[in-house]
């Protein structure tokens, strides 16, 4: 089971990078972990350093994966976008959400830009 969650996981990963990619953010970090949390990835984005969380679901009958980033899950990743925040004091920070749909057998992507605020 945890094999399964982590390739699905880890396949929504690789769909997010390539739809940033393709955005033409930079990709500077996957799965950087601090002493608050683990981030999924970190992007610039122009003047931005952006922290994205992914979230992907093979089925939504508890919901869409942009809905998984609840209350608890945002408070979170602000305390990881001021740890980040300091590895890259000159930058701002923003939080994206990027919100992978593998319900059919193409996937559907939701880039959430701004989705938590951060500082």
């Amino acid at each position: 089971m945890i094999n399964q969650k982590r390739k699905l996981g880890n396949s929504g990963e690789d769909l997010a990078v390539y739809h940033l990619e393709s955005k033409k953010y930079k990709i500077l970090e996957r799965n950087f972990v601090l002493k608050y949390g683990e981030v999924d990835i970190i992007a610039q984005d122009g003047d931005y350093i952006v922290i994205v969380e992914v979230k992907t679901k093979r089925n939504v009958r508890q919901g869409r994966p942009e809905d998984m980033v609840d209350y608890f899950k945002k408070r979170k990743l602000r305390l990881l976008a001021r740890g980040i925040s300091q590895l890259y004091p000159d930058n701002n920070i923003r939080i994206d959400v990027v919100a992978v749909d593998m319900t059919s057998t193409n996937p559907k992507i939701n880039h959430i830009i701004s989705a938590v605020e951060s500082l």
